[in-house]
């Protein structure tokens, strides 16, 4: 079991930048690949970027590459997203999620999310 809270969202200006932050917790040396994703209202949740477990290889979405970092700090068990140059169309909710590969599949653990509003 994997227990993710997501800290840091909040009403940023356009042209602002944020810090979204994911603590994790339990079983989390089993964890393939940290990742953000981000849902609109209206639309489905997307992904952001990703970052694989050992060799923290990142992976970041063509909508917001450039202006987006993903890091982790394994001694804290903390993942973190950078978004800079804020837009409104990145106005979302954030989920931070940890997925854990195996022979029966993926499992995948969801933070409950933290609301990023750009005003116009």
């Amino acid at each position: 079991q994997v227990r993710l809270v997501e800290s840091g969202g909040g009403l940023v200006q356009a042209g602002g930048s944020l810090r979204l932050s994911c603590a994790a917790s339990g079983i989390i040396f089993s964890i393939n690949k940290w990742g953000w994703y981000r849902q609109a209202p209206g639309k489905q949740r997307d992904l952001v970027a990703s970052i694989t477990n050992g060799d923290d290889r990142p992976n970041y979405a063509d909508s917001v590459n450039g202006r987006v970092t993903i890091t982790k700090d394994d001694e804290t068990s903390t993942v973190f997203l950078q978004i800079n140059n804020l837009k409104p169309e990145d106005t979302a909710v954030y989920y931070c999620v940890a997925s854990r590969y195996s022979d029966s599949g993926i499992f995948a653990s969801w933070g409950e999310g933290t609301q990023v509003p750009v005003p116009w």
